[in-house]
C-alpha cells in the first residue's frame, strides 16, 4: 500500500503567488452561433461558466485530496467564444501564501468548460445520443509567478 501526505510547507516563506491556466471545448458550429445569439436555453453560457470557474478555485483544496486549503485574494474567469467552434476559457488566479495555485487556475478552467458543455449539450447531441464533435482541449498551465508585488 503506498503512502500519501500532504506536502509540509510550514517553514516556506509566505509570498505573491499568481498562476494562469486556460482550455477550450470545441463544439458545433451551429452551438457557437446560439452561444452568440444568446439562444441557450439554460441562460448566459459565458458568464455562468465563469461564475462556476471562480467557485471552484475556491474549492479546489475540497476537490483535490493533498491540495492546501488557500485563502485567494483574486480570481478572474474569462470564456469567449473563438472561432467558428471554440470557447476559450481562461483563469488566473491569486494568492499570498506558502504554495502555488496552479491547481486552482486549472480547476476553474476545468469546471467552467464542463459547465460550457452541460448547458450546450441539448444542441451538442447526434441522433443516436451521443457527442462526437464536443471536446475538452488543451487544458494547460501559460504562466505562474512566485514572489514580487500582488
Amino acid at each position: 500500500m503506498s503512502k500519501v501526505h500532504m506536502v509540509d510547507v510550514t517553514h516556506k516563506p509566505v509570498v505573491y503567488r499568481e498562476a494562469i491556466a486556460e482550455g477550450a471545448i470545441r463544439l458545433r458550429p451551429e452551438t457557437i452561433r446560439a452561444i452568440r445569439e444568446g439562444r441557450i436555453e439554460k441562460g448566459d453560457v459565458l458568464t455562468t461558466a465563469a461564475i462556476a470557474g471562480i467557485l471552484a478555485a475556491k474549492k479546489t483544496w475540497d476537490l483535490i485530496p493533498l491540495c492546501h486549503p488557500l485563502p485567494l485574494t483574486h480570481v478572474d474567469v474569462k470564456c469567449e467564444v473563438s472561432g467558428e467552434d471554440r470557447v476559450v476559457c481562461r483563469a488566473k488566479v491569486v494568492t499570498s501564501a506558502k504554495t502555488g495555485v496552479e491547481m486552482e487556475a486549472l480547476t476553474a478552467v476545468s469546471i467552467a468548460l464542463l459547465t460550457v458543455w452541460d448547458m450546450t449539450k441539448k444542441l451538442e447531441k447526434d441522433e443516436e445520443g451521443q457527442y462526437p464533435y464536443t471536446r475538452i482541449e488543451y487544458i494547460r498551465v501559460v504562466s505562474k509567478k512566485k514572489g514580487g508585488e500582488a
